[in-house]
């Protein structure tokens, strides 16, 4: 079972610009996004591979204001263990060196690795 990780969101619509849009982007990636009571809070509970396609879609729209969004995630998501790379690239096996390492956040001989044991596992 996936483990499943919140994080706090501290005056979260009045840090973004196009909050509407970040909302239903970081919805449609199955994660939840609640606002704590009627505070300006929000929580956003989530797991590290859908922190990592929200990071990836927030990064893809560019939007200045989102900027502290993603540092936050990624903090939060931390670093992948070998296994969870090798996971990555089973689940994506057409990725290259440098999109695993993007998305992974691990170093490109980590990520070569991965790569290496995927298209030399004898199945």
């Amino acid at each position: 079972m996936l483990k499943v990780h919140h994080i706090l969101l501290p005056s979260f619509l009045r840090k973004s610009m196009r909050a509407y849009e970040l909302k239903a982007l970081i919805r449609e990636t199955g994660c939840e996004l609640s606002r704590i009571g009627r505070s300006r809070n929000w929580r956003l509970s989530a797991t590290r591979d859908q922190m990592t396609e929200i990071i990836s879609g927030l990064e893809q729209v560019s939007e200045p204001t989102w900027a502290w969004l993603i540092k936050l995630i990624e903090q939060q998501r931390g670093q992948f263990t070998e296994k969870e790379i090798y996971a990555f690239v089973v689940r994506n096996p057409s990725i290259s060196v440098n999109e695993l390492v993007k998305l992974a956040n691990c170093t490109i001989a980590e990520a070569r690795k991965a790569i290496d044991e995927y298209e030399w596992h004898d199945d």
